[in-house]
């Protein structure tokens, strides 16, 4: 049984892409603040004394509440309003913001950081629903091409933003103007959202459906999956005991599985519907989004990370260096956009490819380009990752949705998401515990200067390289399936 869906309401041509720029607004918002807080770690270090651990939860703490959010909010949002949901989200996104810029303490922060990642949660869902159920056909694609370059520029560019920030609010408070630019911004999209956004769905009358047993199953399992990436800092004082919470995680995973296969033999929704895994297109996509999520926003922060600790660059200028990688993945998610409907998987493919050798030759640039003009060098090969990086999301997220239901749009869209931001949980804390476990290791016997972070570096490195590349080995795979497909 499927779950209850809203009624689409026909828009015409102005309407349907008058709701698409909003939700896009709406997107680029929560997908900046991914970003922008990685170049603010070191100045919030210095103002709170903050352990590596509470500066880890900052950053993937916002992760965590926002994959947790993502599927019953998706689900929730297929069922009743999304554009309430909008409000809801923005309104708590605003309010989080200023506690985060507000606060007086590490652990206020981290507080606020966590219930902004439930409101990102919260908001995130229903773009993808809104774009799946008002567009078909070319003009889907087409759409999915805007969204994905929008969502490039705004990962790309957060860090430059985050520099900006902290470079005019200087070294002590600049990291509490990242937070204060939210304000303006959200009261903007808050804005467009109630004046802009026409009603795109009614609600079907009826009882929600959401799942109560199988949401707690599904949450503990989140947790437990996430937590010991949560913890991994590469610090010598990591606990080796959080990782005994995988054991949990199995757990909860067999008896999230075992119920929801139980709901649905009882004629009701279950909160996933394990159905949609049995799509190719769908779980091929899924898998690949996944995969590379796990490594590009590992990427930007591993080298903002070298730039500002390694060659002593300042946030704005370690920031800098990936415009060109937003300004490449947007002109090339339009274009990826419009040619994924003749071109299909082959241009993930190829997409996937470019990523891959850009960060191998990334790595070379940083041991053998002199200190100088280091940066310049990779601002270059950040360009040429860009091209790849917007054939792979826009194109992916096209391929991924296309025998999807547009009832199912949001619930859909929020799996894919999910495993997303897992993604950039585990592959943000695998990067960083091999970065700092080299720096560590390099101090610890006497070594010092440019040649530590250039181990450290090309340790986080390889986990992004043998993450995208396993993002193009399921290309490849998905790519055999779907010629065998038409073989027949």
């Amino acid at each position: 049984m499927t779950s209850p869906a809203t009624s689409s309401i026909p828009l015409d041509h102005g309407q349907r892409w008058r709701a698409f720029w909003v939700c896009v607004s709406v997107a680029a918002l929560t997908i900046l603040d991914l970003s922008k807080v990685n170049v603010a770690l070191p100045s919030i270090e210095a103002a709170f004394g903050a352990a590596s651990t509470q500066l880890q939860i900052v950053v993937s703490g916002y992760v965590l509440m926002f994959g947790l959010a993502l599927v019953p909010f998706g689900r929730l949002g297929d069922q009743r309003s999304r554009r309430q949901l909008f409000i809801i989200g923005l309104s708590l996104f605003t309010i989080t913001s200023i506690v985060c810029a507000l606060a007086p303490t590490i652990e206020i922060l981290i507080a606020g950081r966590l219930l902004q990642g439930l409101a990102a949660g919260i908001q995130m869902p229903q773009v993808v629903g809104t774009i799946q159920q008002i567009f078909t056909g070319k003009e889907r694609g087409r759409a999915f091409g805007l969204f994905g370059a929008t969502i490039g520029i705004a990962t790309a560019f957060g860090p430059t933003l985050g520099g900006l920030m902290i470079a005019l609010g200087g070294a002590q408070d600049g990291w509490r103007w990242i937070f204060w630019m939210n304000v303006p911004l959200c009261l903007a999209v808050l804005a467009g959202v109630v004046f802009l956004l026409p009603r795109t769905s009614t609600p079907t009358p009826g009882r929600l459906q959401l799942d109560p047993i199988g949401l707690v199953l599904f949450g503990v399992m989140i947790v437990t999956l996430m937590w010991p990436f949560l913890f991994t800092t590469g610090s010598p004082d990591d606990d080796p005991r959080r990782w005994w919470s995988l054991v949990v995680f199995v757990v909860f995973a067999a008896a999230f599985v075992w119920w929801e296969r139980r709901y649905a033999a009882s004629g009701k929704a279950p909160l996933i519907p394990f159905a949609l895994f049995t799509i190719a297109s769908y779980r091929n996509g899924t898998l690949i989004a996944t995969t590379y999520f796990t490594a590009i926003p590992a990427l930007f922060l591993l080298t903002t990370l070298f730039l500002q600790l390694g060659v002593g660059l300042e946030p704005v200028f370690a920031g800098m260096v990936s415009i060109g990688f937003a300004l490449a993945s947007a002109v090339s998610a339009w274009y990826g956009g419009n040619l994924v409907g003749r071109l299909g998987r082959p241009l993930v493919v190829w997409g996937l490819g470019i990523v891959l050798v850009s960060v191998v030759v990334l790595t070379v640039v940083a041991y053998t380009v002199p200190a100088g003009v280091v940066a310049y060098a990779m601002a270059g090969v950040m360009f040429v990752a860009g091209i790849g990086a917007g054939l792979v999301v826009a194109p992916n997220q096209t391929l991924t949705l296309a025998e999807i239901p547009t009832r199912s749009g949001g619930l859909a869209g929020s799996v894919g998401q999910l495993g997303q931001r897992i993604g950039t949980a585990v592959g943000t804390a695998v990067a960083l515990s091999l970065f700092y476990a080299a720096i560590y290791r390099d101090k610890d016997a006497g070594r010092a200067g440019l040649g530590v972070y250039h181990d450290a570096y090309a340790f986080g490195m390889i986990s992004v390289a043998l993450f995208v590349a396993l993002a193009f080995l399921l290309g490849v795979i998905d790519l055999a399936s779907r010629r065998r497909a038409r073989g027949r």
